[in-house]
């Protein structure tokens, strides 16, 4: 793994360490309680180049390719849940769609403004009966007077109420398409926010399209490719859940260390009982084994590779594990872990949608076991 431990990558992990621990991490709390990431902080994102940190320069993002976009994830999650799962419907599933599958045209069009935070992107593929089920879409869109008019709902939008833009997908006369929609155009309504057990600063809404018209330059790729720019999308976002289970798995197993060795029973602290370290060692041995196989998957893809079982399987792997780690590291800090006067205890309520989000862990499980029965069971590296 060569490329995660060159200078310009330590570079960009300390860079982002640091503001997360001067400008994200002090307000953590606050974006949980109030469910709300502060504009002035989304601003600080694009600033600092936190929204469009895989893209190539000549969309203004970082040019750090997914690599450089874990090791960012995995730093922000450090500090808050909410603030990385924004980051992450941002840019790399809303704004990755228009990349993967758009224009020349369509690219430059958007991307430049997203990567700056000037536009808050979002993706839009799930509805009420196509979520595991994502090829069963009813959201239609005909073409007609030389635009698209587009009907249907969206649920389980994250950024939804902020976004300034959506990837869309859609049914058309040819199969599934891709296209941007802005928030903007007659006819796009953005329901309530959603009220949820974790990443609560992140907005989760439903959309609905009703008769909008879509100029026909907006359709990512072409008619009835849509498909596959969708699911090349979400195995990005698979890597970068991957990343944020890492980086969340990483700061419990710190403060579960930092508690047992403050906290003492018996006249001495806790980390010096057999039960406690064997948990601390559980922990350890799942990261290091999180972050093994999520940089492997990070450089192929980068590599242009195709790696759609692996992503598979770091979202599956890590996203269990994380929360195996906040199980752990609640359990250490006892009574306290379970106060909200500790982070722990939002650390594994965040925890806990990483197994669902971007496809569930039994989506994975299918995915993965599907290309080794393919593959005849022999694995190739």
């Amino acid at each position: 793994m060569q490329k995660v431990y060159s200078e310009e990558i330590s570079m960009l992990r300390k860079m982002v360490k640091d503001f997360t621990n001067s400008e994200i991490k002090p307000i953590a709390s606050r974006i949980d309680k109030e469910e709300k990431i502060p504009e002035e902080l989304i601003k600080k994102l694009g600033e600092v180049g936190l929204l469009g940190t895989a893209f190539p320069e000549k969309y203004g993002g970082g040019g750090f390719g997914e690599v450089g976009y874990c090791v960012a994830q995995e730093e922000v999650t450090r500090a808050c849940g909410s603030t990385a799962a924004f980051i992450g419907a941002h840019q790399s599933i809303g704004a990755n769609a228009i990349y993967l599958g758009g224009s020349e045209d369509l690219k430059m069009k958007y991307l430049p403004s997203i990567t700056a935070g000037e536009k808050i992107a979002a993706f839009a593929l799930t509805e009420a009966e196509a979520g595991s089920d994502a090829f069963n879409l009813k959201t239609t869109a005909k073409f007609k007077n030389g635009k698209w008019i587009l009907n249907g709902e969206k649920l389980w939008i994250t950024n939804g109420a902020i976004a300034d833009l959506f990837s869309v997908f859609a049914r058309t006369d040819k199969g599934i398409t891709g296209f941007v929609v802005e928030k903007d155009f007659t006819g796009v309504y953005v329901g309530p926010n959603e009220k949820k057990l974790g990443i609560k600063g992140s907005n989760t809404n439903s959309i609905t399209f009703d008769n909008v018209e879509v100029p026909e330059e907006n359709i990512i790729g072409q008619n009835g490719r849509g498909f596959i720019t969708a699911m090349k999308t979400l195995d990005a976002g698979r890597i970068g859940v991957g990343a944020a289970s890492l980086g969340a798995a990483k700061e419990m197993l710190e403060m579960a260390v930092q508690y047992s060795s403050q906290r003492k029973q018996f006249n001495q602290p806790i980390n010096k009982f057999q039960a406690i370290q064997f948990m601390i060692a559980e922990m350890t041995a799942k990261i290091y084994a999180m972050e093994s196989m999520l940089y492997r998957t990070a450089e192929k893809y980068d590599e242009g590779k195709d790696i759609s079982q692996e992503a598979a399987i770091v979202k599956l792997f890590c996203s269990e594990g994380v929360s195996e780690v906040a199980d752990f590291a609640l359990q250490i800090h006892g009574g306290m872990g379970f106060s909200a006067e500790l982070p722990i205890e939002r650390f594994y309520r965040d925890a806990r949608i990483l197994r669902i989000f971007e496809g569930t862990s039994e989506i994975q499980k299918l995915v993965i076991s599907r290309k080794t029965i393919k593959n005849k069971g022999i694995w190739k590296i």
